[in-house]
């Protein structure tokens, strides 16, 4: 597969390196498919249950084995040839997902069923992102890094702007099944990619080091870091009381707009077209401010523009809302995780991601969960409005008391 060579555009640079443009695609067809099951499943279990707690919850057990399984998936990746235990894992995530879409083709899909394989999906997930994720920096020189980091974001998003449009298509004409299928079937165009790319000789640690101490490593260089450790404190709160707008958003469209498939397939799309746009602009924007410049204004910014959205009085004006929201964002989480992983040497890049995962997946599996919860006991608008100022007043706080958090120096 040729390259895509559009030289101008930094944001783009990535695309240069043939086997990261052949993963990309790869991963943005199953990550389409992916899209149109969490759409599917996310109207089916608001629909079936009426509960924003349920809906929360289940979004929630996607995430929840982050908590014990990151580190673990890290130090694997660090410990076999990463190309071919993400293909592993594929597979297993295929099969998943192919479990899925038999019980609703034989009618015996039921929330408890979608539960039970949303965590094992998520389990297959966690042990599979990191190794996913370190791949990717293989793929490139270490200059286009933040290009590679925030096009699979992009990539990611540009599968929730395209996924959710066809789901809703898919959804009118055959229900969810075949929405089902095409997700499972999707996976496929992961494994041809991976047949079709080779990463670079690494040393792999020695299977005699033991895997807790692996583990042990990686945490140790985090605390042994102020920059990392502060870049993970925010993703924890960003987590926790600004990103559950993704998971809740069947239930906005649903409960606010009195909608269903079609109002939460334009939400979705309308915030990853966001994603998409702020991932075209980023490089530019980072080669104007600098990244620990940007990463500082993006923190301060999407407290305002998530309390914004959660105002919207009509459906359009909330697709407006979660397009700048998406953008937003896209550009503090990405920037966030690159950041992390330029801050440690290559042999360490898949515990950094895992740590990095498992405290994203930590906060937003008990952020959906809690303000889903609370939602269906206080208007849905006042709990995300109020987590959004809460947030806000927090990173005022922090830039008073630690002003060099937001000045731009690098260290």
């Amino acid at each position: 597969m040729r390259a895509l060579r559009l030289p101008r555009l930094s944001s783009l640079r990535a695309f240069d390196h043939p086997g990261y443009f052949a993963v990309w695609v790869g991963a943005l067809v199953s990550t389409i498919g992916t899209w149109m099951e969490t759409v599917s499943m996310g109207v089916y279990v608001t629909q079936e249950t009426g509960r924003a707690e349920w809906t929360g919850g289940i979004v929630a057990l996607a995430f929840l084995p982050s908590v014990v399984l990151s580190p673990l998936g890290g130090a694997l990746a660090d410990r076999f040839d990463r190309r071919a235990y993400v293909a592993l894992g594929t597979v297993v995530q295929l099969l998943l997902a192919g479990v899925l879409t038999l019980l609703a083709f034989t009618h015996q899909l039921s929330v408890p069923a979608v539960a039970l394989v949303t965590f094992l999906n998520g389990c297959a997930g966690t042990l599979t992102n990191p190794a996913f994720a370190a791949m990717l920096t293989e793929l490139v020189p270490p200059r286009d890094l933040h290009s590679a980091m925030s096009l699979n974001s992009a990539q990611f998003n540009l599968g929730r702007l395209i996924g959710p449009a066809l789901a809703a298509v898919v959804l009118g004409i055959g229900g969810p099944s075949w929405a089902l299928l095409v997700n499972t079937l999707s996976f496929v165009a992961v494994l041809v990619a991976l047949s079709r790319v080779r990463t670079p000789p690494r040393d792999t640690v020695k299977a005699s080091t033991g895997l807790w101490k692996q583990i042990a490593h990686g945490f140790s260089v985090v605390r042994g870091d102020a920059e990392i450790s502060l870049m993970l404190w925010s993703t924890l709160v960003v987590a926790v009381l600004v990103a559950p707008f993704i998971g809740l958003v069947p239930v906005f469209a649903i409960r606010e707009f009195g909608q269903g498939a079609a109002a939460t397939s334009l939400l979705v799309a309308c915030q990853g077209a966001g994603a998409v746009t702020a991932a075209l602009l980023v490089g530019t924007l980072v080669d104007a401010l600098g990244q620990r410049r940007l990463l500082g204004y993006l923190a301060l910014s999407i407290g305002a523009v998530s309390s914004l959205y959660w105002l919207s009085p009509t459906l359009p004006v909330a697709a407006v809302g979660i397009f700048v929201l998406g953008a937003n964002y896209m550009m503090l989480m990405s920037g966030t995780h690159a950041y992390c992983q330029m801050r440690v040497p290559r042999e360490l890049r898949a515990r950094m991601s895992s740590l990095y995962s498992m405290v994203l997946a930590v906060g937003y599996a008990s952020g959906v969960w809690g303000l889903g919860a609370l939602s269906d006991r206080v208007s849905l608008r006042f709990v995300m409005i109020s987590s959004s100022v809460l947030y806000l007043a927090l990173v005022l706080t922090l830039r008073l008391l630690r002003p060099r958090s937001f000045d731009g120096a690098e260290s």
